[in-house]
């Protein structure tokens, strides 16, 4: 194993969740495979991802210590301070009322744990926080719901994971800069903004339907076979023209109706197994689906 993959960025930093569903999960697993020692804390009726998708919850939770504590019990809350005396970060995925009738928002927890970090996953920020929402709005706030089909992912979640642990990385550098003495630091991420981020290709134009990845060029789309489909990325000019050379198609200006009508009638009569052939071939950047 290189140095590189052996390096665990956050070994020795424990980090405490409250968070449930998928974003803060997700973000603890990730700060897991970081190097973090990871403890969750659940309510009695537990995390309703265990309920509605057991094997998520599994690998969401592979490593991760998990204890119950009422938090609205004073042995719950006893539970929970006892455990934040000796964490670096919390993580939570409340709204911030919701925080302050548990006594956990930051003005209290910075007075009686002044070194502990807090990442607060949220919907949107500032003043939005409260506002219910769900990762289907804010992925439809951010212009990437473009029809009435679901998107194939989370893509709000699993990018606010992601930004929650860039978060907690955050909090343990500025901590580490400061010295034994530092204290801790709050740091807020909402969930639409990380669907904005994920967005900005759209918004920028690469992903609409005038968009070179957008459909417009030719040896970028994915089209029918003989026998399943074939996701074709041949975009830069030396690769589209090796598929063009393949498809008899000359000269091959990518973004022509002819050209993407020419693609398309000479792959519906290739199985997957000749495309696949084709691009070991001649190198050329495509994938062989079955429908």
């Amino acid at each position: 194993m290189s140095s590189l993959t052996s390096f665990l960025p956050l070994e020795g930093v424990r980090v405490l969740s409250l968070a449930l569903n998928l974003p803060g999960p997700a973000a603890l697993l990730r700060c897991r495979q970081m190097g973090a020692t990871c403890l969750k804390l659940e309510p009695p009726a537990g995390d309703p991802m265990a309920l509605y998708n057991q094997p998520a919850y599994a690998a969401l939770h592979e490593g991760i210590a998990i204890e119950t504590a009422d938090l609205k019990t004073e042995a719950g809350q006893q539970h929970l301070h006892a455990e934040l005396a000796k964490t670096d970060v919390l993580l939570t995925s409340f709204r911030p009322s919701a925080l302050r009738k548990l006594g956990l928002d930051w003005p209290a927890l910075q007075a009686r744990h002044p070194s502990l970090s807090q990442v607060a996953i949220v919907g949107a920020p500032g003043e939005r926080a409260e506002e219910p929402g769900h990762d289907l709005t804010y992925v439809a706030e951010s212009g990437l719901v473009t029809g009435t089909e679901l998107p194939p992912t989370l893509y709000a979640d699993m990018g606010g994971a992601v930004l929650a642990s860039e978060a907690v990385l955050t909090a343990v550098l500025r901590r580490a800069r400061g010295g034994d003495n530092a204290s801790g630091i709050y740091l807020e991420v909402a969930l639409n903004t990380s669907a904005d981020w994920l967005a900005l290709p759209r918004t920028w134009g690469l992903t609409q339907p005038t968009g070179a990845v957008g459909g417009a060029h030719a040896g970028y789309r994915v089209y029918p076979c003989a026998d399943g489909r074939v996701a074709v990325a041949a975009l830069e000019p030396h690769f589209a023209n090796r598929l063009c050379e393949a498809a008899g198609v000359t000269p091959p200006d990518m973004m022509a109706t002819a050209t993407h009508e020419a693609l398309a009638a000479w792959l519906a009569t290739r199985t997957r197994a000749q495309l696949d052939a084709m691009s070991r071939e001649r190198d050329v950047p495509l994938l062989t689906l079955a429908d």
